[in-house]
């Protein structure tokens, strides 16, 4: 573990984002100031290889900071990390040439990519996509709507996932330059939750683009492969709400009386803390474990050929549903440990409940995680290890 790197995600937080919660559920303009800051400390996009002049974090150690970050703003933190789905897709399938340009210069400026999937119609259902490139001589032409796009007008880089309008079989993901023309964003959503990060709906319409921005092998899969690191951070910012709930609730009953005595030696109390704190560290081992079959991917001879072959990986589906499930209980805890604050938007505690429920919702709900458990892991025998 790379304590040091963990210990400066910290430090990061408690400078730049504790005690600025309320500004960040203010829907603030995107990117925040603390972008800025994250990538004056270092630590922006620290997934990326230390070539890149980043921090180079496995994913493992990504676990622990994103919870540091979530610990202050969860949506923040989603923000930073989320181009990790893109990122890896390019890195592992994109040409080289491109790889280098797009990630180089993504980096050396602590920038984003946005990842344009979602579609109002499609939903989860990727396979419905119908957002379409057109072959053009040596360009592509993309056209379609894109309905939830986070870091979308920030980016500096969108990779877009759409069908062949010559033949509906070939699903592929391509790279668009944000300052492609014909790249328009319809609307900013005013989420519940989250307000600390920008989600948008989005139009391609004719934007073109090199034949070559296109990625090497079936979209789908692409995006199962990055999936996998993204749905393990989105799982691991649970880890860091829920430890901020628990604090909080701490915090309450070290000046809350009950029956003429402090809150904090009440056996009720004491054992619904006890719960969550069994569910923190269930979540941080499970976020982490599998974040190392990640990496271990990532490290092999052939990561792409790997990870490719592997498709969605059963760790980072049962990490993402459990963390989300879970959450919502430590959720449900704090929320009746502080009565009726625990009901309105006065206290903290309100807003961590709206950022928790996000976990069980983005990149495919729980019924989509049980459905991809089942016809991945539980009905193909051969896969059951």
């Amino acid at each position: 573990m790379n304590a040091e790197l963990i210990d400066r995600a910290r430090g990061f937080a408690e400078r730049e984002l504790l005690g600025r919660e309320r500004w960040f559920d203010s829907k603030p303009p995107a990117p925040t100031a603390a972008s800025a800051a994250l990538h004056a400390a270092g630590l922006a996009n620290w997934w990326l290889p230390a070539e890149y002049g980043t921090a180079g974090a496995s994913l493992t150690d990504s676990v622990d900071i994103v919870s540091e970050l979530s610990y202050a703003d969860a949506g923040f933190a989603f923000s930073s990390f989320l181009s990790v789905l893109g990122t890896t897709m390019l890195r592992l399938y994109g040409a080289p040439a491109l790889a280098e340009q797009y990630l180089g210069r993504m980096a050396a400026g602590g920038g984003f990519c946005g990842i344009l999937v979602s579609e109002e119609d499609a939903g989860s259902e990727l396979g419905r996509t119908a957002a379409l490139f057109t072959a053009k001589g040596d360009r592509l032409v993309l056209d379609g709507d894109k309905y939830f796009a986070t870091n979308t007008d920030a980016a500096d880089f969108l990779l877009v996932a759409a069908r062949s309008a010559e033949d509906d079989a070939v699903f592929g993901v391509v790279l668009v330059p944000r300052d492609t023309p014909g790249v328009e964003i319809v609307k900013r959503w005013d989420m519940i939750g989250m307000r600390g990060s920008a989600t948008y709906q989005v139009r391609l319409s004719g934007c073109e683009v090199p034949a070559a921005n296109l990625l090497r092998g079936h979209g789908l899969r692409l995006l199962e492969a990055g999936l996998n690191a993204s749905r393990i951070l989105i799982a691991s910012t649970a880890i860091g709400v829920c430890r901020r709930i628990r604090d909080l609730a701490m915090e309450y009953a070290a000046a809350k009386q009950v029956k003429g005595a402090p809150l904090l030696g009440n056996a009720v109390f004491a054992g619904k803390l006890g719960q969550v704190e069994m569910l923190i560290d269930v979540m941080r081992n499970q976020c982490r474990s599998a974040a190392a079959e990640f990496d271990r991917a990532m490290a092999s001879a052939d990561p792409a050929a790997a990870l490719y072959r592997a498709g969605t990986l059963r760790s980072a589906l049962a990490a993402k549903m459990y963390c989300g499930q879970a959450g919502w209980e430590v959720a449900t805890i704090g929320s009746e440990l502080f009565g009726g604050l625990g009901y309105t938007h006065d206290h903290l505690i309100g807003k961590l409940v709206r950022d928790l429920r996000y976990v069980g919702l983005v990149e495919g709900g729980d019924d989509v995680i049980r459905d991809l458990l089942y016809t991945r892991y539980v009905i193909p025998t051969a896969k059951r290890r």
